[in-house]
């Protein structure tokens, strides 16, 4: 059986902000075992999962990516929407659109320290859209 539906998150400001608690709340009761797949439906944001105990770890994503693909480089030509549009795209594609995870005993199959991350890229990226799919 597939369930989906499509969600609006809240508009986040830029940074890597941890979802898992409003995703969990968006889906309701879990199958007992199954998949779960979500897709973010836009170029300048990523879905990733990683560490959620330690904050340092959202300020360590920030400064690295920043530093490796700065805003404004002139490099870029793609800037018509603003000097951190082009470094937007560029992230999302290395971070990507889509995750999968497990779901065992009515509940994600996350690792002890892992947790859903919305990476917003844009100063003002605004709502996003993402497509949950559950597969049971």
């Amino acid at each position: 059986m597939v369930d989906q539906k499509e969600i609006i998150l809240p508009q986040f400001k830029r940074g890597y902000h941890i979802i898992t608690d409003l995703i969990i709340k968006e889906i309701g009761p879990f199958p007992e075992k199954g998949i779960l797949h979500l897709f973010i439906k836009h170029t300048s944001a990523s879905l990733i999962i990683n560490e959620n105990a330690d904050p340092t770890v959202t300020y360590d994503f920030e400064r690295f990516l920043n530093h490796l693909i700065p805003d404004g480089d002139s490099l870029f030509r793609h800037t018509m929407e603003g000097s951190d549009d082009m470094p937007a795209h560029i992230k999302s594609s290395l971070f990507g659109q889509s995750i999968t995870i497990p779901i065992t005993n009515h509940s994600l199959n996350l690792g002890i320290w892992q947790g859903i991350y919305l990476c917003e890229f844009r100063n003002h990226g605004g709502n996003r859209k993402v497509v949950i799919t559950i597969y049971s």
